[in-house]
């Protein structure tokens, strides 16, 4: 097999939550221009079915299921729709998640702590459960957990703390799986992505020019990073090429965290 055949993914499907925009639907077009097919989850139909048709255009078989992944109930329930109606799956990406509520940590309600970390976290042990405990019977699997390097570091001027405690499990999470399951053919790894110019980043800075400022004079590269540029680490993730690793959460980041 040749170095890049290694990066092909026909006859593979892959299961991403939040794909339908964002990182999400960057990771997505990746893995199907590589010859995946897609299970969409997300919580709106329509973006979702916007997703569907632009993907579509890979050629690959793009199926879609709304779902609330942030609520335990409907995403342990969704999860177990993806098996019983697309299934098998061979790769998961955990994508979704969110910070949403800037609250100090002095203010926080716990009700709105439970909110993010079950959205960040306690739908990351779901899937990874339901759907990775499926491929375990078939030797062969790769998760992908989509971190932050809120869950290596401390972001400055930003409140809701659950968000940086709840992808900082994740990462550990993401280890503890590994060491479980390295000998079973499944893999388990995680990204930790920096700034984003995201479609919701997007319009927060539209709003807030001097914050877009600020933050880009805080990475090295002077900048912020472009879904796309995250897809490829995303698919070596998912591939063979990346066989012999298990337990890693990688940093893209432009070099924020050097400082």
């Amino acid at each position: 097999m040749s170095i890049l055949d290694q990066f092909r993914l026909e006859g593979r499907r892959a299961c991403i939550t939040g794909g339908s925009r964002g990182l999400g639907l960057a990771v997505s077009r990746g893995l199907a221009e590589a010859g995946a097919d897609l299970v969409l989850i997300g919580r709106e139909p329509e973006a979702l079915a916007t997703a569907k048709e632009e993907l579509s255009a890979t050629g690959r078989r793009i199926d879609i299921l709304p779902a609330d992944v942030g609520d335990p109930g409907s995403s342990e329930a969704a999860a177990r729709r993806v098996l019983s109606e697309f299934g098998p799956i061979d790769i998961l990406v955990n994508n979704v998640g969110g910070r949403r509520i800037p609250t100090p940590t002095e203010e926080l309600e716990l009700s709105d702590w439970q909110r993010i970390i079950d959205l960040n976290l306690t739908s990351c042990f779901l899937w990874s459960k339901l759907l990775g405990g499926a491929m375990l019977p078939r030797g062969w699997g790769r998760i992908i957990n989509i971190a932050s390097i809120s869950g290596l570091i401390a972001t400055r001027g930003i409140g809701g703390r659950s968000y940086e405690t709840s992808k900082a499990a994740m990462i550990q999470f993401t280890r503890a799986l590994a060491a479980d399951w390295a000998d079973r053919g499944v893999t388990v790894n995680a990204i930790a992505p920096g700034g984003f110019l995201t479609d919701p980043n997007v319009r927060w800075f539209s709003e807030r020019p001097e914050l877009r400022t600020t933050m880009e004079s805080m990475v090295p590269m002077g900048r912020l990073g472009q879904p796309h540029e995250l897809a490829g680490l995303a698919l070596y993730l998912a591939s063979d090429a990346s066989s012999y690793m298990t337990g890693s959460t990688l940093v893209i980041d432009g070099g924020y965290t050097l400082w």
